[in-house]
């Protein structure tokens, strides 16, 4: 089996392992953040440990490639989340409403 042939390239910036909703982005953020390939998999229960090893194996053959990919998804979930919190939804300024009440309310019987 070619390395390849464990994803699903969806678009440059859409990288799955196959058969999964899970990028390579999610196995390698632990992966660069010290975790083994064991604790990935268990952080991770619906991947083998052969498909951690294909994607961490995958990475070190791309690097550049893939660090430009996990650049540009970090910039694109940085501004998502600007925007997000920029224009929250009904529901989410009910509950910082709530929550400024509650401190309020803290603050007034200390």
């Amino acid at each position: 089996m070619r390395l390849e042939d464990y994803f699903d390239f969806l678009s440059p910036d859409d990288i799955r392992l196959k058969g999964h909703r899970i990028g390579i982005d999610d196995v390698l953020y632990y992966y660069l953040e010290g975790y083994t390939p064991e604790e990935i998999a268990t952080n991770l229960p619906t991947l083998s440990l052969e498909q951690v090893h294909a994607t961490i194996t995958y990475y070190l053959h791309n690097r550049a490639e893939v660090d430009a990919h996990l650049s540009r998804l970090a910039t694109w979930r940085e501004k998502r989340y600007r925007e997000w919190e920029a224009n929250p939804s009904p529901v989410v300024q009910r509950l910082r409403a709530l929550k400024a009440q509650r401190e309020r309310k803290q603050v007034a019987t200390a």
